[in-house]
């Protein structure tokens, strides 16, 4: 049974930064597109940051484009995502998701509905 597992959630500042983790067990799927989802109360799920694995590109939403970073070659490895310049408006719980793998040369979505399996999540709060 695949299993993603998010960790690195916390308060900090506006300013601040923090990374967050996935491991992923029992996921075997090559080329896939893994990545970050938040969701703030009373909001729709979003995507963030979503990667395809195996040396495929990474997207970002608009409104975090030279904020976050995201990595993660392969699902043997951790998936973080680098969080700088934190805004009070990134408040939210996070996920971690992953499809069941395509082509290298596809594109992610970030659209939430287009993906298989989900991590519990973890908070994010930034104060300001």
């Amino acid at each position: 049974q695949v299993q993603l597992v998010e960790s690195g959630g916390g308060s900090v500042q506006a300013g601040g930064s923090l990374r967050l983790s996935c491991a992923a067990s029992a996921y075997t799927y090559s080329h896939a597109c893994m990545g970050w989802f938040r969701q703030a109360p009373g909001k729709e799920r979003e995507g963030v940051a979503v990667v395809r694995t195996g040396g495929g590109g990474t997207w970002f939403a608009d409104s975090v484009k030279g904020r976050f970073i995201i990595s993660g070659d392969n699902a043997k490895t951790p998936l973080y995502l680098q969080m700088n310049s934190l805004k009070p408006e990134d408040t939210a719980m996070y996920y971690c998701a992953a499809d069941r793998g395509g082509d290298w040369f596809s594109v992610c979505t970030l659209r939430a509905d287009e993906y298989n399996y989900w991590g519990q999540g973890t908070q994010v709060t930034v104060s300001s």
